[in-house]
């Protein structure tokens, strides 16, 4: 036989006998109950987080208010009380003392004065 009559032997072969290709067969990943469990302990702690965070922000933000009502109290009473200094002094000056003495019908005693000293 020659070279010529082998080839077309071996293609003849090939072609009454098809090749199988090895059949593979590709399985998806599944996700496992552990890695499932794992997940949803990741988002529950996640939403668990999310929520402490913006409840502690409100705790926050409530006592910023209130801490600016105080201040603006404050700020009245401080003001209030300035007010009142300034007309203590107004009404204990010495002129006007003595007026409200004469007008109640107190005289000046020279001999009955006595000098304070600190």
């Amino acid at each position: 036989m020659s070279n010529l009559a082998t080839q077309q032997k071996i293609e003849l072969q090939r072609q009454q006998v098809p090749v199988q290709e090895p059949l593979v067969i590709r399985r998806r990943a599944t996700i496992t109950l552990g890695e499932k469990l794992l997940i949803l302990m990741f988002v529950a702690l996640f939403v668990i987080g999310a929520v402490n965070i913006i409840t502690k922000s409100y705790a926050v933000y409530q006592a910023n208010i209130e801490i600016q009502k105080t201040e603006a109290k404050i700020d009245e009473q401080t003001k209030l009380i300035s007010d009142l200094h300034v007309q203590v002094e107004e009404l204990s000056t010495y002129d006007r003392i003595w007026e409200k003495a004469k007008e109640l019908g107190l005289t000046l005693d020279q001999n009955n004065v006595k000098s304070v000293q600190e």
